[in-house]
């Protein structure tokens, strides 16, 4: 990689083919539902969570949580030293150790805001083995990190019970790959306002504009490197930053990564990634230079991070190059936010839409590989924010209503989709069943349909207490909706599947 980027920006951030019919591999993983998806983030913006953490912390920062080593300036790269190198395999290995008293699941959450960058990126947080540089990750006193790779050991802080949310996680190693807060670009005066009167005159330092080297990319009012509106006001309900010319942008999101923040690492590091990051609640995707031919030896990856819920991916258009087993060109889904997480499709390619997918959670991805031979007008997919519902793929299964067999909540328009590999049906028997009761179903109800979406045929609707025949689809796929409207609930409802020919 070329480091030769000059200090100052370390002081800021640092046509046609034979048509085939669709082929469709699935895991047999077992995907039934669990629980209602939620956001259980911190409502604070991730520098408010920062600050507050930070609150006695003897660290002597800069910016809020910048650590800076006594008798040396933290922003300074002497020898433009301060990014960690390339490996060989084209990844950028940062080792990292991590404290003995965090617990497993602190662990984990560490781990877990890590594979994001793996996924999106060229970074590669790796268990340090005998590195003689590495990020040294403790519970120290607050969420703090030093700025770029410093040498050998290096601290970064993530509190206990302070700094342990996604965003907040990210923030610190980004400061660590050599970024610093967003609104100290050196064009940030052409986006936001710093209303000085409402901050401190011993915090006034931390909004310096400094001379950036701003990557060619544009200002990032969504980054999670940016302070909040309200970030060191002295004065309650008073905004310090203030976005122009639309003053009610939102600032100082609490989820991580930004799309921007992942194209920048991306540029800094030469990653040379083919990666979006998608956090619309609702949004779209597709191959490159769809409708027209998409590009041949291509590895793209598009990650849908909702604020909470699910994902419900729905495809638009689908034309892959058809292979044996999709083992040219095809598309794959995984359950999560890493390429090690459980697959919900395993390949698909050919011609004809795959059946909509459900998410276990608010992160999936989705990966598109083509090899240097033919290739096709790819594909166009659509998501929206699900609050409950399913993709059901595993032989036999067995799912139920949210909280079954307590009361379902009120609201919820769930969709369960089980899909059968082809040449097979589905054959439903709902085994427990208890809604709310009124002619012709108006408020709470099941609705069956032959097919993988609304629009199939629907072969029956229902609500009370009744025992509902067995159905078998007409092909491999069927959808069950479950609504519930604000009044009354009850216990809801368990069915099981199974495929049959």
């Amino acid at each position: 990689m070329d480091v030769r980027l000059t200090t100052s920006f370390l002081v800021c951030f640092i046509s046609t083919v034979i048509s085939n019919p669709l082929q469709v591999i699935f895991k047999q993983d077992d995907t039934s539902e669990a629980h209602l998806g939620t956001d259980s983030e911190h409502k604070d913006d991730v520098f408010s969570i920062i600050s507050k953490a930070n609150q006695g912390s003897t660290q002597l920062l800069a910016n809020g949580d910048i650590a800076i080593r006594t008798g040396r300036n933290a922003l300074n790269c002497p020898s433009n030293n301060c990014f960690w190198p390339k490996s060989s395999d084209e990844t950028v290995k940062v080792p990292y150790t991590l404290a003995s008293d965090y617990t497993a699941d602190e662990k984990a959450r560490i781990t877990a805001a890590m594979r994001e960058f793996a996924a999106l990126t060229c970074i590669r947080f790796v268990e340090r083995s005998t590195e003689t540089d590495y990020l040294q990750i403790k519970s120290v006193d607050g969420c703090w990190s030093f700025m770029g790779k410093t040498g050998g050991a290096q601290d970064v802080s993530l509190l206990k019970g302070g700094c342990l949310s996604k965003g907040s996680i990210q923030h610190e190693l980004n400061h660590a790959l050599g970024f610093h807060h967003e609104q100290c670009r050196s064009d940030r005066d052409n986006y936001v306002d710093i209303i000085y009167q409402y901050i401190p005159q011993d915090v006034k330092f931390n909004f310096n504009k400094q001379i950036t080297n701003n990557l060619g990319l544009e200002y990032d009012y969504t980054s999670v490197m940016h302070y909040g509106r309200y970030s060191f006001s002295n004065t309650s309900g008073q905004a310090t930053i203030v976005p122009k010319p639309d003053s009610s942008v939102e600032i100082g999101q609490r989820y991580g990564l930004s799309n921007l923040d992942v194209s920048k690492i991306n540029k800094l590091y030469q990653c040379g990634v083919c990666s979006s990051l998608l956090s619309g609640t609702t949004g779209s995707l597709s191959s490159a230079n769809y409708p027209s031919v998409y590009s041949p030896n291509s590895n793209c990856v598009w990650m849908i991070r909702l604020p909470g819920n699910k994902v419900l991916l729905q495809f638009d258009a689908f034309d892959v190059q058809s292979s044996p087993g999709c083992i040219s060109d095809y598309l794959r889904v995984y359950d999560g936010d890493s390429l090690t997480s459980p697959v919900l499709l395993d390949r698909a390619c050919g011609t004809g839409l795959p059946p909509p997918l459900i998410a276990s959670s608010n992160l999936l991805l989705v990966q598109f590989v083509s090899d240097d031979t033919i290739a096709a007008s790819g594909f166009k997919a659509s998501y929206r924010s699900v609050p409950c519902g399913t993709s059901l793929t595993a032989n036999p299964g067995t799912f139920s209503s949210p909280n079954y067999p307590a009361y379902y909540p009120p609201n919820l328009d769930c969709s369960y989709i089980i899909t059968a590999p082809a040449g097979y049906k589905v054959s439903l028997k709902v085994t427990d069943f208890v809604l709310q009761w009124e002619r012709n179903c108006p408020y709470d109800s099941i609705s069956i349909y032959d097919g993988p979406n609304t629009s199939s045929r629907l072969l029956g609707t229902y609500c009370g207490i009744m025992q509902i025949d067995p159905v078998v689809s007409t092909q491999n796929s069927l959808l069950l909706q479950f609504h519930t409207d604000r009044t009354t609930q009850a216990k809801g409802f368990q069915a099981t599947y199974s495929f049959v020919q």
